[in-house]
């Protein structure tokens, strides 16, 4: 009977030590080998506009530096939630990133009618890259030099003038109305697959006014196809030392920013995680990428652990969804 017993007892001990083995180790080879093949990043926009230009910045180096190249993938529309769909669906391997975005992430799914996922619960937040700002810029043919002058000229044309933005549900969407909301204006809402087209529509006069992001603008405004109006930081920036705050020029309560940030499935190992938040804090500290990144305007101040910005994420998906609602803004 002992002896029955006995061996029962190693014949379980074996099982246990034997499932040990299968799982534990795989697991630790899985963080310890990661990655192992190359990583897909998607931006939920097309190429060219800032998000874009935020991740062909960075993949390179992250490559370098985990040893796999990382390669970027669009996936834009619908305010960047097409993409964010696919990473929110994907192997929480490691192996298919986000890059996460204000719009994707905080805004659109309050203000689209079917976004299939949760901005809080399908996603682990890895590292918070830093925020661009909006900007208001004009054709530099039209007749307004100030916020006050272009004021003037909605009150003068109600309901006539038109501001273009990345997609319904965008920032682009709720600065224009937020804008038009204090100002006490009538704007009309253009929506575009992305930055790039809304810009060559600028440029061509089809639309009078974007509150774009800064970086995919930002050489057309040096060169003077385009005039900057106002800028959504709190102080004005040394790349645009004439550009006045929205602040500056009356517009207060205007708290409408672009921030980018890269982000995971939920459920990812928390060691995976660490891994690429070391790699990608290394790839922003490289002299070359941080050059690139100041001259697109990035502002990288912000939450600096996966940890803290879970916290961030929290409080601007609160943000976003009473501003919408304040704003009344719904799918067109």
């Amino acid at each position: 009977m002992f002896i029955h017993s006995h061996q029962w007892v190693l014949r379980s001990l074996v099982a246990i030590v034997a499932s040990l083995c299968g799982v534990v180790p795989a697991s630790v080879f899985a963080q310890q080998n990661f990655p192992t093949k190359p990583i897909r990043l998607i931006v939920g926009f097309a190429p060219g506009g800032g998000t874009d230009i935020v991740a062909r910045a960075l993949a390179p180096k992250m490559g370098e530096i985990l040893g796999q190249s990382v390669i970027v993938d669009n996936k834009s529309g619908a305010a960047g939630t097409i993409g964010a769909d696919q990473v929110a669906k994907a192997n929480p391997d490691g192996y298919t990133l986000l890059v996460g975005h204000s719009n994707s992430n905080a805004i659109a799914p309050f203000v689209l009618t079917s976004v299939p996922y949760n901005p809080a619960t399908d996603f682990t937040p890895i590292t918070y890259l830093g925020y661009v700002p909006n900007v208001l810029v004009v054709k530099a043919s039209l007749p307004v030099n100030s916020v006050s002058q272009l004021i003037a000229m909605a009150k003068a044309n109600p309901g006539q003038m038109t501001y273009g933005s990345s997609g319904i549900g965008s920032t682009q969407h709720l600065a224009g109305a937020l804008f038009a909301k204090i100002a006490g204006i009538s704007l009309n809402h253009v929506p575009y697959k992305g930055s790039g087209q809304a810009i060559i529509d600028l440029l061509g006069g089809q639309i009078t006014m974007n509150f774009d992001t800064l970086p995919p603008n930002l050489q057309q405004i040096k060169e003077g196809s385009l005039k900057a109006l106002a800028i959504s930081t709190p102080k004005r920036l040394a790349i645009l030392p004439n550009v006045p705050t929205f602040t500056e020029v009356g517009i207060t309560g205007f708290e409408v920013t672009n921030w980018y940030s890269v982000m995971g499935p939920k459920n990812m190992d928390p060691a995976i995680v660490n891994k690429i938040d070391q790699a990608v804090k290394a790839a922003m500290a490289d002299s070359q990428i941080k050059k690139t990144l100041d001259a697109q305007g990035l502002q990288p101040e912000g939450p600096t652990t996966p940890a803290a910005f879970s916290l961030f994420l929290a409080s601007e998906i609160a943000k976003y969804q009473r501003l919408v609602k304040s704003l009344n803004i719904k799918a067109e």
